[in-house]
């Protein structure tokens, strides 16, 4: 996500293509990593945000932030989350949490399928 907004040359930028080429009835959803950048989100228009590896302090803050808005602006937060942690971020109050552990940091499973002659 961050190389999309950086081509689109930043945040504003980015938000304000989305916005020109939605189609329908689409959600605008865009991932931030920090409070400032949070806050150029919802000056142009983001209708959903991705917190990216934010620590737990900060995502409060910033479920703060979007209950203070006039329209309710859904929050996902991704990166770093673990199922050692999570319960953390659920507290939060944000409306979705990625754990990207569970496809990328599987363990291995050991299954043998012997078969032996009847």
């Amino acid at each position: 996500m961050h190389n999309h907004i950086a081509l689109a040359g930043g945040i504003a930028s980015a938000l304000e293509r989305a916005h020109k080429n939605r189609r329908g009835e689409q959600i605008i959803e865009i991932e931030v990593r920090s409070l400032d950048e949070l806050e150029q989100a919802l000056k142009h228009g983001g209708e959903a945000i991705l917190l990216d590896n934010m620590p737990v302090e900060d995502v409060k803050r910033a479920v703060e932030r979007c209950s203070q808005m006039d329209c309710r602006i859904p929050l996902e937060v991704s990166g770093g989350i673990t199922l050692e942690n999570v319960r953390a971020y659920a507290e939060t109050g944000v409306n979705f949490i990625s754990i990207g552990a569970i496809t990328h940091s599987p363990k291995a499973a050991d299954m043998s399928m012997r078969l032996a002659p009847v």
